[in-house]
């Protein structure tokens, strides 16, 4: 399926990488894999409308698989808020269908791109200055959870991330503690990637110029190499953050991801 090892190679060391930071610092892979997705599906000869969108999607459907143990992890621990979990998952999955279905497939790789770019950087400042808002509310009703959930899910489906960098500084917001935040976020992220990855499968069945071994927007060769990569080392990056000092690592981080944005919003310029 992948006869160039330098390629084998290149999806290793990305998942190895990107499992390693999801445990460390508690963010998706997305941020990460999109930009050097779009480099790797470039490289092989995927037209460059399809580069930013099946590296959305690829990024998005790896998450199905590590968020499992991710979950496991901190179910353990007590931690997870499966009530809210209940509540936000039916606006998450009517949000991400949405976005993967509808949004998705109509906007142009290039807008997609610039979205992203926005998107990353945003995160990146949020990271870089770790402020967290102030528990100054409740959480909210079952309607107010749905609506939500459902902005949740169509923004995560649009940047191919599982939705951390939005749905926990909601729930610290409606005064849930940090602790059971980035827990239940790991939660959500399983029914985010599932309802994505399904929407840009039947979206883009029909799609001509796909590369092979393509279900709709999803490349299989990159989602099977980086999905079983990052799942060896996220627990690996859970463990060192017990060690290391995360809050610096957080702006070093920061740093990396405004030269990740620069490069999607230079991307999307000038995709035609």
């Amino acid at each position: 399926m992948l006869p160039d090892p330098l390629l084998i190679a290149e999806l290793v060391t990305l998942g190895l990488f990107t499992g390693f930071l999801a445990g460390l610092l508690g963010i998706g892979g997305g941020m990460i894999m999109v930009p050097f997705l779009t480099i790797i599906l470039t490289k092989i000869g995927v037209v460059p409308e399809l580069t930013i969108k099946m590296a959305i999607a690829t990024s998005m459907a790896t998450i199905v698989f590590t968020s499992v143990s991710s979950v496991r992890a901190h179910h353990k621990r007590g931690a997870v808020r499966w009530d809210l979990v209940k509540k936000l998952a039916p606006g998450i999955v009517l949000g991400s269908l949405l976005g993967s279905m509808g949004v998705f497939a109509l906007l142009k790789g290039s807008s997609l791109a610039i979205f992203f770019a926005v998107f990353v950087g945003f995160s990146a400042t949020q990271m870089f200055l770790d402020k967290k808002p102030p528990p100054s509310r409740e959480v909210p009703g079952t309607a107010g959870l749905l609506g939500a959930g459902s902005v949740i899910g169509f923004l995560s489906g649009l940047v191919g991330a599982g939705g951390g960098f939005i749905s926990v500084p909601f729930m610290t917001w409606v005064n849930v503690s940090i602790h059971h935040a980035v827990a239940t976020s790991a939660a959500l992220g399983f029914p985010i990637a599932l309802a994505n990855a399904t929407g840009y499968v039947l979206s883009g069945l029909k799609l001509a110029q796909l590369p092979a071994y393509s279900l709709g927007y999803i490349w299989l060769p990159g989602l099977l190499v980086i999905a079983s990569c990052s799942v060896l080392t996220a627990p690996l990056g859970a463990k060192a953050a017990h060690k290391l000092p995360v809050k610096r690592l957080k702006r070093i981080f920061a740093s990396i991801l405004y030269l990740l944005a620069a490069y999607m919003l230079f991307k999307g310029l000038t995709t035609s």
